[in-house]
Formats: structure tokens, sequence, C-alpha cells
């Protein structure tokens, strides 16, 4: 659009001319329908409202989401945890101690 600093005298008196006729034109159509000045806009929208028991099904549905993330679920069965035997845990240890004193043989400090 052209800046008003470039408009001729004539050019600003026919757009002031014609923001006249819009004001009156649009008084005229508020007194026909009864509005309000504000404007015409589109009227408001409806939100749209969850049923109680729509709400409590996505609620139940994030309760039971989160209690599995929290206590390790995989596709909604719990993950057991494994608890270590005493034999396998002196296996463990037996592999250790074997490696520390092959690595104290060669001389090393650290694994």
């Amino acid at each position: 659009m052209n800046s008003i600093a470039h408009l001729t005298p004539q050019q600003l008196r026919n757009a002031a001319d014609l923001r006249e006729r819009i004001l009156s034109l649009e008084n005229e159509l508020q007194s026909l329908l009864g509005t309000s000045s504000e404007g015409f806009s589109e009227p408001p929208t409806r939100r749209r409202r969850l049923s109680p028991q729509g709400l409590a099904n996505i609620r139940a549905g994030a309760r039971k989401r989160w209690g599995m993330s929290k206590r390790g679920a995989v596709d909604g069965r719990r993950q057991r945890r494994g608890k270590m035997s005493a034999a396998g845990r002196a296996r463990i240890a037996a592999a250790l101690k074997a490696r520390w004193r092959a690595a104290k043989r060669s001389g090393r400090n650290a694994l």
C-alpha cells in the first residue's frame, strides 16, 4: 500500500470521504440489526466438553501409564527384578579375583 506521505491532497480527501461513507453505512446497518458497535465478528464457537465418563477414562489411562513407568513395566506387565543366587555371586567374585591376579602378575594397577 502507499504511504500517506506520498498521497496527494486530492487522494487524501477521497480517502477521508470513503471512510466517512463506510462509517455511516456501518452505523446504519447496526441500527437495523440492533448490534453493538464492537464490529462484526464471527459468532463465538462452542467448546466441546467431555462427559464425566470420558474424562474418567482419560485419567485412568494416564494413571496406568504413570504407574507402569514408575514400576519399570514393559507392555503393561510388570518386570521381575532378577535376584542373584549365592552360587552365581560366588562365580562372579571368583572370576574377578582371577582377573585381578592376572593383572597384578603382569604389573598393572588397573584393569
